[in-house]
């Protein structure tokens, strides 16, 4: 209402009244509202629950095997591997302490056992050292060879002397991959000559009368394959050992003086040529 004067009235009511405080919410839909969040803060503590205590019994397990458990097969592989890896520590750690008997000086375990050392390391595990200790040859050997034929009236027809040793060195230098046997074949067959017959060319051993065939075997190949068909049934050996000489010698036009040179008996051999 507005007074005469354009003053608003105040209603007498209106004055004297208190402010009126907000109306409270429909009761029902608070208690719904209520219901709602209720039951969705149980459901997240319940699912809390049991992230932490695991799936459920029976749940994710239908179809595999029981926690803690492997098949047979990968058991027995898994056994077996464990003692292929153990056999393999135990062989090796015999093996050391065996090879390392077998270098070390005379001790009660070497001289007790010596027949069980010498049966492992030997051939197969030999130790050698010349890798860090060479002992080079200290002299030059020329190896010749000739042979003999008897005739059909039993005459003896003997051929000069073939220098083995000449081939081989020939077939070694200027060669960038020269062969193994124009190296040390003939050359190691005559060491062990040597160290199995000694100076008296007398065969005490098996071993002796072995390394005498492979030596004589090796001279009549190599004779028949320069002989141009030449038939022989005997062949001789003679060796002439000469010191190597110091470097930088001015006496390098005449060879030095030879100080062995050893012939060798004539020795029956299968016959080569026609």
């Amino acid at each position: 209402m507005t007074a005469r004067g354009g003053t608003p009235s105040i209603p007498p009511r209106a004055a004297g009244a208190s402010p009126q405080k907000p109306q409270a919410p429909d009761s029902g839909y608070e208690k719904a509202r209520w219901t709602v969040s209720s039951g969705i803060e149980s459901a997240g503590v319940k699912e809390r629950e049991q992230s932490d205590s695991g799936p459920l019994p029976g749940e994710g397990h239908d179809d595999a095997d029981p926690p803690g458990t492997q098949p047979a097969g990968a058991r027995v592989l898994k056994a077996g591997l464990h003692s292929a890896v153990a056999l393999c520590l135990v062989t090796a750690l015999v093996h050391v302490v065996v090879v390392f008997l077998a270098v070390a000086p005379s001790n009660s375990l070497s001289r007790r056992y010596g027949q069980q050392i010498n049966a492992w390391v030997y051939p197969l595990f030999e130790q050698n050292w010349r890798l860090f200790a060479p002992n080079p040859d200290a002299v030059n050997r020329q190896i010749l060879a000739r042979t003999a034929h008897t005739a059909s009236d039993g005459s003896m027809r003997v051929s000069p002397w073939f220098d083995l040793t000449a081939v081989d060195r020939a077939a070694v230098e200027h060669h960038v991959f020269p062969s193994h046997t124009a190296q040390n074949l003939l050359r190691r067959a005559w060491s062990s000559y040597v160290e199995t017959h000694g100076a008296d060319d007398t065969a005490r051993s098996e071993r002796a009368v072995m390394m005498q065939k492979y030596l004589s075997n090796i001279a009549a190949d190599r004779v028949a394959g320069h002989n141009s068909g030449g038939a022989f049934d005997f062949i001789q050996l003679r060796v002439v050992t000469r010191p190597v000489a110091a470097p930088g010698a001015t006496a390098g036009d005449r060879p030095p003086t030879p100080v062995e040179n050893r012939l060798l008996p004539w020795w029956k051999v299968t016959p080569h040529g026609k």
